[in-house]
């Protein structure tokens, strides 16, 4: 059996996609938009994280292959945008950075350990990314749960103090915690109320605040907490 360099199948998957997305190809395929797509990425992302829960790596290996679906065909619709770029765009990109951010195996630099690297991912992020606010670079589409602990961290990161209601009593495990955000999820659904939506909105207001508390500073330091944020340690987001 012949030996095949790693990743060379994915060649075979592009110029299958570029079939099916091209003249002749798929009717619903051809038809598609980023935004109509958009959903799959989501439905495709979830299930490969139920895999990766159920410990299942027969069925990480397929969804994974759904993920990679999602994003060749994102990439092969981008080539006939009137700013065109293809899934080899994409793929530089993805190799230039991870050289770029792993400079102790590509660049010689001595590292002491974990901590170090993890001290040079995050300063060569933030060179590359300089952030005007705390909450740049938070997704704000991702579930409401998820974006209420994500923009609390990045304000207790930048030293932020976010309002929120004291609860009666919080259980002392996760256990009835969950419990109890299950009870609350119920309780609103039987009245109507939609609680994803409704912290959603509670969410994206404390955002304006921090912005504005953010903006208010920055006024009134002539710049100085944009300096200090640029160079603050302890990014929430140590990946991407």
């Amino acid at each position: 059996m012949s030996e095949h360099r790693p990743g060379s199948r994915l060649l075979d998957v592009v110029a299958i996609i570029d079939t099916l997305v091209g003249p002749g190809g798929d009717p619903w395929k051809r038809q598609q938009t980023h935004a109509s797509l958009a959903r799959y990425l989501l439905e495709e992302a979830y299930e490969a994280y139920d895999a990766i829960q159920a410990h299942d790596l027969a069925a990480l290996k397929e969804e994974l292959g759904d993920v990679l679906l999602q994003v060749v065909l994102h990439a092969r619709m981008a080539q006939e945008a009137d700013e065109p770029w293809s899934i080899d765009d994409v793929a530089q990109s993805l190799a230039e950075k991870m050289v770029r951010r792993n400079p102790h195996v590509f660049a010689g630099v001595a590292v002491t350990g974990l901590d170090e690297i993890t001290a040079n991912w995050e300063r060569i992020k933030r060179e590359e990314k300089p952030r005007a606010s705390a909450l740049d670079g938070v997704a704000f589409s991702q579930p409401a749960l998820a974006l209420a602990a994500k923009v609390l961290a990045r304000a207790r990161t930048a030293g932020i103090e976010v309002s929120a209601p004291a609860p009666d009593s919080v259980p002392a495990d996760e256990e009835a915690l969950g419990e109890l955000l299950f009870g609350l999820v119920a309780a609103a659904a039987e009245r109507g109320l939609d609680a994803e939506a409704a912290l959603r909105r509670v969410v994206l207001r404390r955002a304006e605040a921090i912005r504005a508390a953010e903006a208010s500073h920055q006024a009134a330091t002539g710049g100085q907490a944009e300096a200090e944020r640029s160079r603050a340690p302890g990014s929430d987001d140590p990946i991407a």
